[in-house]
């Protein structure tokens, strides 16, 4: 009777019977947070001595991307993707979110890269640490765990950006790399929250400054342009997929940087089974270019 019963359901309704019992599966799981502002904290100089390389080597662009690779969990394919893709082999500035720090090491040794990571929480689901890095071929210093209110509804688990500042060259950028919860994981008025609070810390920083990351959302675009960004990636295709739809959750936004010239500015690569998102890049200039 069960098992008719069952059948007859409307789709829509035995969808939600789904994601309930996952729901509740997930918060029967243990989620711990990493609350202390100060830690824990990753770091590794990987990279090769950067000292006698020109910051925007090629044509003066600084390559800027941004990828979550679920759960850290197709790291080598990750590592595949961002070597042989064109779009994003040469990147300046790499952005990382759903990661842990076994999973950020082997993509830094890989592409030869310095490296931030900061985990906020064991992940429920993931079953390990559950973070954001920064990594970049320049050097990186000044690391930065920025703890965000509102915990999810579900896993009770809470996030953090990470951020470092990047020496390309002469030149310090800021750089920070954010991953805000799902959208049902919070109210929209809490995910405004935690936008407010990257601004104001970022409302100090000297210089410009690189904010990239899956913020599960396209709403909080207008919150970043309001206070002096530009919206990289705001014509971009979808970037995340779910419910048989792509939904724009991943984006980059600049202080200080213009979209570079000479041919396209940003794009999407598919993941090719590395992720359930693809990655982003975008090609910036310094603003005091002429």
């Amino acid at each position: 009777m069960i098992a008719q019963t069952t059948a007859r359901l409307r789709r829509p309704y035995a969808v939600f019977v789904v994601v309930a019992a996952a729901c509740v599966a997930i918060a029967c799981a243990t989620t711990h947070n990493y609350l202390d502002p100060a830690g824990p904290m990753y770091e590794g100089d990987l990279a090769p001595d950067a000292r006698d390389r020109t910051c925007g080597a090629q044509d003066g662009a600084l390559e800027v991307v941004t990828f979550n690779i679920e759960f850290a969990r197709e790291i080598e394919r990750a590592i595949a993707l961002l070597q042989t893709s064109a779009a994003l082999r040469d990147v300046d500035i790499l952005l990382l979110q759903e990661m842990d720090e076994p999973g950020v090491q082997r993509i830094a040794l890989a592409l030869g890269l310095n490296y931030v990571y900061i985990p906020s929480t064991v992940h429920p689901q993931a079953g390990h640490d559950f973070g954001t890095a920064v990594l970049s071929p320049w050097p990186l210093d000044e690391p930065h765990k920025l703890l965000l209110p509102h915990a999810a509804y579900i896993t009770r688990a809470r996030r953090a950006a990470a951020s470092a500042v990047v020496h390309c060259g002469t030149l310090r950028i800021r750089a920070m790399a954010v991953h805000l919860p799902a959208p049902a994981g919070v109210r929209d008025e809490d995910r405004e929250d935690q936008v407010r609070v990257m601004l104001a810390d970022l409302a100090g920083t000297p210089g410009p400054v690189i904010v990239g990351g899956d913020f599960n959302s396209r709403k909080m675009g207008s919150m970043f342009t309001k206070a002096g960004y530009r919206w990289l990636t705001d014509k971009l295709p979808g970037t995340s997929r779910g419910m048989g739809l792509w939904w724009s959750s991943d984006h980059v936004f600049a202080r200080g940087f213009v979209p570079a010239g000479g041919g396209p500015s940003a794009g999407v690569v598919d993941s090719a089974g590395a992720s359930d998102h693809r990655a982003v890049w975008v090609r910036v200039a310094f603003q005091n270019e002429k």
